[in-house]
């Protein structure tokens, strides 16, 4: 089974990359964007037949190595 995990810092976390990207926007014309948040996407192939196994195996994978869950909130979508 294929699963995508999506990890983004949790509000109230400074996001300097997310400044940065968010002023080269305004510098190249984009003034409508505000609050970017940069953030990773992981995309992983699990040895697992059970959508609810796999999902519960890749967020204990996210919860002891992907994510640092003091700072970022992840999900976690499994697809068949």
């Amino acid at each position: 089974m294929k699963a995508r995990v999506h990890i983004t810092l949790k509000n109230g976390v400074l996001d300097p990359q997310g400044k940065a990207v968010e002023n080269a926007l305004h510098g190249h014309g984009f003034k409508s964007a505000s609050d970017v948040r940069q953030g990773k996407f992981i995309e992983l192939n699990i040895a697992e037949t059970d959508a609810a196994k796999a999902k519960s195996t890749v967020e204990d994978m996210c919860r002891k190595l992907l994510a640092n869950t003091v700072i970022e909130n992840f999900s976690v979508e499994v697809v068949d």
